[in-house]
C-alpha cells in the first residue's frame, strides 16, 4: 500500500550525517518523537526521519515487508491488514505518528511477545547510515537469507545510538483464524500459578494479564482449538480492545500520578512486594508498577529475582534503563566505537557513558 507522500530521502539523510561528522555535531535522531519519554535527554541537531518514508516492497506470499524508516506504523499495519497478515510482536505506537524506524529503534513489543517473539526476532535486514558516513545494507529481504542477521538485529532496541536505520525488512505472519478474549476472577498469586501450569500445556494462549482483580486471557488459533480451550478454562467474555488499551497504556492504571516502572522478570516469579500498584503482563514476565518508591530499592528487589527495571517516567532518574555491569558496559562501548566512532548518534540516550 503506497501513499502519495512516499519518498526516498536517503540522500538528504546521508548528507546531514556527513555534515555532522565533518563538524562534530551531535544528532538527535527522531521520527514522531512518540518514544521520547524513554531514556535520557539528548542534546543535538534534530535529524528527522519522516521525510524518508514509504513501503518499498511487500509480497504477502513471501511473508516479508520492507519499509523506509519514516513510514508511519499505521501505514504498515494497514497494508498488512489488507492481506490478513500482521507483525506478531504487536509493537506499541504511543501516538498516531509513530514510525517504523522508531518501532525498531525502541524495540518494544506488545502482549503477544512471550508467545511469538520480540521485534528483534522479526528483523530480517536493515539499511543503516553509519558513523563512518556510509549507507550500508545488512541482512536480507527474504527469510532464507541470514547474512548479517546479528548486526541487523542489533539495531532493535538501540535507540538510535548505533546509526540511522533508513530501511528495514520484516518477517510477518498470517492473522489467526479465530481470536477470543476471556476474563477469570482470581487473585494474582493464583493467576501466576495457573499461568505456570498452563505454560506447560498446548493451550492457544497469546496474551495474559492480571490487573490486580482478574486474569485476562487471549486465545488465538483454529476455531476448534480456541473453542476447546474456552470450554476448559471457562471465564467471561472480554472486549478484545483490552489488549490494544494495555499495549498503548490507555488503561486507567496508567493514568495514576505516580511514576511508571517496567519490571522484566523470569515468568515464574511470584508477586513482588513493592510499594504502589502493579499489573502483571506477558504471563508474568513483565510487570507494570506505579510507585513513588525509591528507585534503588525497586531495582534491588527486582535484581534479587534475576530481573531488571526501566523507568518510563521521563527525567525522573539519571539512568532510566537498567545500569550495566562493567563487562557489559565495555561491550557496549566497543560496539559504539565500531559503528559510531565520533559519538554523534543520540549521545547518552541509553547511558551517560555512551
Amino acid at each position: 500500500m503506497r501513499s502519495e507522500q512516499d519518498f526516498d530521502d536517503s540522500r538528504a539523510l546521508l548528507e546531514q550525517v556527513n555534515q555532522a561528522l565533518q563538524n562534530a555535531t551531535p544528532l538527535r535522531i527522531q521520527g514522531s518523537n512518540s518514544k521520547a519519554f524513554l531514556g535520557r535527554i539528548v542534546a543535538g541537531e534534530v535529524l528527522d526521519t519522516r521525510t524518508h518514508r514509504g513501503i518499498v516492497s511487500y509480497d504477502p506470499t513471501e511473508l516479508v515487508i520492507t519499509a523506509r524508516c519514516g513510514t508511519p506504523l499505521s501505514q504498515l499495519t494497514e497494508a498488512l491488514d489488507a492481506a490478513q497478515q500482521m507483525l506478531p510482536c504487536e509493537p506499541p505506537s504511543f501516538g498516531e505518528g509513530a514510525t517504523v524506524g522508531g518501532m525498531i529503534a525502541s524495540g518494544l513489543s506488545g502482549p503477544r511477545r512471550p508467545w511469538s517473539g520480540s521485534v528483534r526476532d522479526f528483523v530480517l535486514g536493515t539499511r543503516v547510515i553509519t558513523g563512518h558516513g556510509k549507507h550500508l545494507r545488512f541482512g536480507g529481504e527474504v527469510m532464507k537469507n541470514v547474512a548479517g542477521y546479528d548486526l541487523s538485529r542489533l539495531m532493535a532496541g538501540s535507540f538510535g545510538a548505533l546509526g540511522v536505520i533508513s530501511e528495514v525488512s520484516l518477517k510477518v505472519l498470517p492473522k489467526p483464524r479465530q481470536c477470543l478474549s476471556i476474563s477469570l476472577e482470581m487473585d494474582s498469586d493464583r493467576a501466576l500459578l495457573r499461568l505456570a501450569e498452563w505454560g506447560q500445556q498446548p493451550l492457544p494462549i497469546s496474551a495474559a494479564c492480571h490487573d490486580g482483580q482478574r486474569l485476562h486471557l487471549r486465545l488465538e488459533g483454529g476455531e476448534g482449538s480456541v473453542a476447546a480451550a474456552h470450554d476448559r478454562l471457562g471465564g467471561e467474555p472480554l472486549d478484545s480492545s483490552y489488549w490494544a488499551d494495555l499495549n498503548e497504556q490507555r488503561l486507567s492504571f496508567f493514568d495514576e500520578v505516580q511514576p511508571l516502572w517496567r519490571l522484566s522478570v523470569p515468568h515464574n516469579t511470584p508477586r513482588l512486594s513493592l510499594p504502589g500498584t502493579q499489573i502483571i503482563d506477558w504471563g508474568g514476565a513483565q510487570r507494570w508498577l506505579k510507585s513513588d518508591g525509591d528507585a534503588a530499592f525497586i531495582r534491588q528487589v527486582v535484581e534479587e529475582v534475576g530481573g531488571h527495571v526501566t523507568c518510563y517516567s521521563h527525567g525522573l532518574i539519571g539512568s532510566p534503563f537498567q545500569p550495566l555491569t562493567a563487562s557489559l558496559m565495555r561491550y557496549h562501548r566497543n560496539l559504539k566505537q565500531q559503528l559510531d566512532p565520533r559519538g554523534i548518534f543520540n549521545p547518552a540516550r541509553l547511558y551517560a557513558e555512551l
